[in-house]
């Protein structure tokens, strides 16, 4: 645990926000590699990708505040403190409209998007573990359950590092994704991250320390149900127009990896 990485001029630099900030440049290069691989203008890229963090940390931010209404304290008005569900839902909005606003194919910039998405909220979830910021799990004596007194939310007692976990597996998803994103169908391969990103969040809800809301289960687990069934529904999708993971389906593709409908060009 870390949560100052070093000091700037007295400055303290913390990792809480360094991971955020890596995250997004991150997602950013990779999405605009995409981009140009697609011939699409990269630039639009970058702006996809600050509007969609911007907008999905506010999302985030405003979600955690009506959810905690009731016992505000200084740490929900401080630099953490983010719902992730919030900001998934203001963040996919958020590329919706953008998606419009530049003429895309909101399709194909979902599969290209599902990668860079992942290995962003995993750098993100990083950051979560060395700041300490309360995403903790129940506590527990396994050789790497972690205490964090001087966490944004201190707690002295081991605990499941519940962040961390997260972490490897947004990392793994991200580079499995990023396989198959020229070997599946745009459909298929948001689909498959929202299956697999919903399905983690829900089984790591077993070990977190989050109160019961329906059914006994939690709210991250409610939103991870709905995320898993959207994915299935895009898998499915995907299946009934005829075009399978493995294979390009009726329409031909383009050299980079769009049907010819699909294929935008840009100016520089």
């Amino acid at each position: 645990m870390r949560p100052v990485l070093f000091e700037v001029f007295s400055l303290p630099i913390h990792s809480y926000g360094v991971s955020k900030a890596a995250a997004a440049l991150v997602a950013g290069y990779l999405l605009a590699r995409e981009f140009r691989r697609l011939g699409w203008h990269p630039d639009r890229a970058w702006s996809i990708v600050v509007a969609a963090t911007v907008v999905g940390f506010v999302g985030g931010k405003l979600y955690y505040l009506a959810e905690h209404a009731g016992d505000l304290s200084a740490h929900s008005s401080g630099p953490s403190g983010f719902t992730w569900y919030g900001g998934l839902i203001a963040g996919v909005a958020t590329v919706v409209v953008m998606a419009r606003r530049y003429g895309l194919p909101l399709a194909q910039l979902a599969g290209v998007a599902a990668a860079p998405l992942s290995v962003a909220y995993g750098i993100g979830r990083i950051g979560c573990f060395l700041a300490g910021d309360g995403s903790y799990g129940q506590p527990s004596d396994l050789p790497w359950a972690t205490a964090f007194p001087d966490g944004m939310v201190p707690t002295f007692v081991p605990v499941h590092p519940a962040a961390l976990y997260e972490a490897v597996v947004a990392l793994a998803v991200g580079g499995l994704l990023w396989i198959l994103r020229t070997r599946w169908s745009p459909l298929h391969v948001f689909g498959l991250y929202a299956v697999l990103s919903g399905s983690a969040r829900f089984l790591v809800e077993e070990i977190r320390v989050n109160p019961e809301a329906v059914l006994g289960l939690t709210q991250p687990q409610l939103w991870s149900a709905l995320l898993v069934a959207v994915g299935v529904a895009l898998l499915r999708i995907g299946s009934l127009r005829g075009r399978p993971p493995g294979g390009a389906g009726p329409d031909e593709m383009a050299p980079g990896g769009t049907t010819d409908r699909d294929v935008v060009h840009y100016r520089r």
